[in-house]
């Protein structure tokens, strides 16, 4: 359940200093202590924006100039596009299973739980039952303001408390973030001991977001990038079929220098999806469109060695 702005309030922390935050108008934060140490913090659309801008890829000016609405333009689909939408990018039965194992493992901890999802702006794919869930009480924020976030912050810099929650989940983020291993740091800081952590990342997909795409991972790669936390399971999560529509989609729009032409193109070829079902998961981790990781807090830290011994892929009895 996503609780409220308000509700969420007590939780909120300087980007910079991590102190304490309290009202100091109808519109403003203000940081605990002495006036001289002060940092101030304007509400917009009511959401408190707690960015350090001197460390973001976002401009202040251009920030509050758009209200705190996203960069990049985001379509909403309904009717026969929403149906299309689906086809084109299809929900996937691995995350409705990594969702459904989180939420049972979050039963097992003293209710209620707090979930903090990094990147939230839109509810992603699979992630309805979090937000369903009477006894998982979920915060959230992202770069932009919408309905779904209680704040706007940049995941560099949490502006929330350590060990401050049960778990938390960064979906289809990590690609967009100029330093991936900070913000696995800041996951790392704000969950409980043992909290857990389950992430989704793209391996071979093309460009998206335009200027706000920076990197990608292949299966070891993310696993080392969460390399303080244990591991629970990781694996692909898109295989070769869906890796195969983005490819198709990218080489039309690219040909014919057309967004559209380009959707036809996938729309044309959806049904490659299916054929993942057919290939074994070595295989689909060296081809995957994305992969993922769930795997709980630890003090310990998983070394360079390790993450070789670690690969799954086919080609892992090769010489």
């Amino acid at each position: 359940m996503l609780i409220s702005v308000e509700e969420c309030l007590p939780a909120l922390r300087c980007p910079v200093t991590r102190s304490r935050l309290i009202r100091s108008g109808e519109n403003s934060l203000r940081t605990e202590g002495a006036p001289e140490n002060q940092k101030d913090y304007k509400i917009v659309a009511g959401r408190p924006i707690l960015i350090d801008f001197s460390d973001s890829v976002l401009v202040e000016e251009e920030v509050f100039a758009a209200n705190a609405n996203s960069p990049i333009s985001r379509q909403k689909h309904h009717g026969a596009k929403a149906r299309i939408k689906r086809l084109l990018s299809p929900q996937k039965a691995g995350t409705r299973n990594n969702v459904k194992r989180l939420i049972a493992d979050l039963g097992r901890r003293t209710r209620p739980v707090r979930l903090l999802i990094v990147g939230g702006g839109s509810v992603g794919q699979g992630m309805d039952p979090i937000y369903e869930h009477p006894d998982i009480r979920v915060y959230s924020f992202d770069i932009y303001a919408t309905p779904n976030v209680q704040f706007v912050a940049d995941a560099h810099h949490i502006p929330l408390p350590d060990e401050f929650f049960d778990a938390a989940i960064v979906q289809a983020v990590l690609e967009h973030v100029l330093q991936p291993n900070q913000v696995v740091s800041e996951i790392w800081r704000v969950l409980q001991p043992q909290g857990l952590v389950y992430a989704e990342t793209p391996f071979m997909q093309q460009v998206h977001e335009g200027a706000f795409d920076f990197t990608r991972f292949t299966e070891s790669g993310h696993r080392y990038l969460f390399r303080r936390f244990e591991r629970l399971d990781s694996g692909a999560n898109g295989g070769p079929g869906i890796q195969f529509m983005w490819s198709v989609d990218y080489l039309v729009r690219s040909l014919f220098r057309s967004v559209t032409a380009g959707k036809v193109a996938k729309l044309a070829f959806f049904w490659m999806q299916y054929l993942d079902r057919l290939i074994p998961a070595p295989y689909a981790e060296d081809g995957a469109s994305g992969v993922f990781f769930y795997g709980s807090k630890s003090e310990r830290t998983l070394s360079p060695s390790h993450i070789v011994k670690h690969y799954q892929g086919a080609q892992r009895n090769h010489g």
